[in-house]
């Protein structure tokens, strides 16, 4: 099921809503997951635009902010990715719900 993007995608965030859309159907907080996903790959475009433009270290000689965000992005991506368990080609595992963690009673298990 082929699912329209969500207005304001850019390249990459178009792209992976397209792989992700056309081969998985996806309920509503998975969905949300998957915008929040597509829009960490479009910021880390932008990012890498402003590295590229402007290099790697700042002019006071530290490492210039635009890198240190595109890290932070790489890991919230990373995680949302994760979040959604959608297979990579050669996975032959299903997609699998989380479920509660445990028991949530009292300190005697009541």
């Amino acid at each position: 099921m082929n699912v329209r993007a969500p207005a304001g995608l850019k390249t990459s965030g178009r792209a992976l809503w397209k792989a992700v859309t056309s081969d998985f159907d996806l309920a509503e907080h998975e969905r949300r997951l998957l915008v929040e996903a597509c829009r960490c790959a479009d910021q880390l475009d932008e990012l890498a635009a402003i590295s590229a433009a402007e290099g790697s270290m700042g002019p006071d000689g530290r490492v210039h902010p635009a890198v240190i965000e595109a890290r932070q992005q790489r890991l919230t991506l990373a995680r949302l990715v994760a979040s959604l368990r959608v297979p990579d080609d050669g996975d032959v595992r299903p997609q699998r719900r989380g479920a509660a963690r445990g028991f949530y009673g009292g300190m005697d298990g009541s």
